[in-house]
């Protein structure tokens, strides 16, 4: 799956889904980086993109949290 695909899948995805997603990507980034932290980490890039799918979240949660309050984001 593409980069924008993973993103329009993630902007069907309710807020009460979003968090669930964002817990999910935190536990994976912390078990990466103790595996990195051991040596036992084949890849080294799943720890960047684990980082980079909470980054996104993370985006897409403030964006709506700015939707509704009226604001606009820059």
């Amino acid at each position: 799956m593409g980069r924008r695909d993973e993103i329009r899948a993630l902007q069907q995805l309710s807020d009460a889904d979003l968090r669930k997603r964002l817990e999910e990507a935190h536990r994976e980034v912390f078990t990466l980086r103790f595996r990195h932290a051991t040596r036992q980490l084949d890849n080294p890039q799943a720890l960047r993109a684990a980082r980079k799918i909470v980054a996104r979240v993370k985006t897409l949660l403030r964006e709506r949290e700015l939707a509704r309050t009226g604001e606009v984001a820059s």
